[in-house]
């Protein structure tokens, strides 16, 4: 049973099975790395995320979005204060050619969703592993496609508690990142305005782009995907390539040897040693070529 006076009152908005006291979060991430959350919550509905969110502002509580953990790293102290997990937010509709999908509706699924419908547009996220708000946070994008190039509009939660609708060009989607971390929003659902196409070419495509994907990135392995942003005029993983740091360890974690431009989980990583190979990474990388190498992946949560 929970007996904290502040985790009850969480109850009250969301029932007891969807609030978790001092949960560790390695169980949430694709790192499987993360210390405890203080709390952590699985709102179900858009009202509950509202009601339980505007408690937490009530009670000063510092505040954690956690889609489906798939581009953060979660520090070894874990995270204070509430985290929000929206996971259980995965309605995904249609209407004409228009696509409606929850905040943690999975991207993949979505694009899915869309084959199944004849729509062409969201191939490129065939093999995205984020959810819908996490691609709209970092307008996520592969292979020649990025998430600004469909979408039409976003709901989104407010840092005051209120739920607004905004356009594509009221969010501000730029390389890899957007306006929701500034302003402090919460993405809810989003719309993607596709096209009409044929099933047979749409499916081929996602075929060849699920293909690339599994031949060339290292998914046997626990990671938390592409960890550094392009840099201007050059590649990531070529530069750490070529720096001769495929294989380097630290700790439980390496520069994939299959894939340089991720790092991956192959013998207990903590987030320190994660940390550690980044900045080790980026400082080579530097000296080598003189190149900053800025880091895509979401890193939060305190040290241990």
């Amino acid at each position: 049973m929970i007996n904290n006076k502040l985790a009850k009152n969480f109850v009250e908005f969301l029932s007891e099975e969807n609030v978790k006291v001092n949960e560790p979060l390695n169980k949430y991430t694709y790192t499987k790395i993360g210390g405890k959350a203080d709390f952590l919550l699985f709102p179900t509905s858009f009202q509950q995320l509202q009601e339980a969110y505007q408690y937490a502002l009530k009670e000063n509580l510092p505040i954690t979005i956690l889609g489906n953990g798939s581009n953060v790293l979660i520090k070894d102290g874990g995270i204070r204060g509430v985290v929000f997990n929206l996971t259980k937010l995965i309605e995904i509709s249609l209407s004409q050619n228009k696509i409606t999908a929850q905040c943690g509706a999975a991207i993949i699924d979505t694009s899915q969703f869309a084959l199944k419908h004849h729509l062409t547009g969201l191939e490129f996220a065939c093999g995205i592993p984020g959810s819908v708000g996490g691609a709209i946070y970092m307008n996520a994008g592969a292979y020649g496609g990025e998430v600004a190039d469909v979408l039409e509009s976003a709901k989104v939660l407010t840092k005051t508690g209120e739920i607004i609708t905004l356009s594509k060009n009221e969010l501000d989607l730029g390389y890899r990142t957007s306006n929701v971390s500034k302003k402090g929003y919460i993405v809810l659902e989003a719309i993607f305005s596709l096209k009409e196409g044929q099933y047979e070419e749409i499916k081929a495509k996602m075929d060849e782009l699920t293909f690339l994907r599994e031949s060339k990135q290292p998914l046997e392995y626990p990671s938390c995907g592409s960890v550094f942003k392009r840099p201007p005029n050059h590649f990531a993983g070529k530069l750490i390539q070529d720096s001769g740091l495929q294989g380097t360890k630290i700790g439980g974690a390496q520069v994939s040897i299959k894939h340089a431009g991720f790092i991956v989980n192959v013998e207990n990583a903590t987030a320190t040693d994660y940390l550690s190979l980044i900045k080790h990474v980026q400082k080579t990388v530097k000296d080598k070529y003189n190149v900053d190498l800025e880091t895509e992946v979401r890193v939060i949560g305190e040290e241990a």
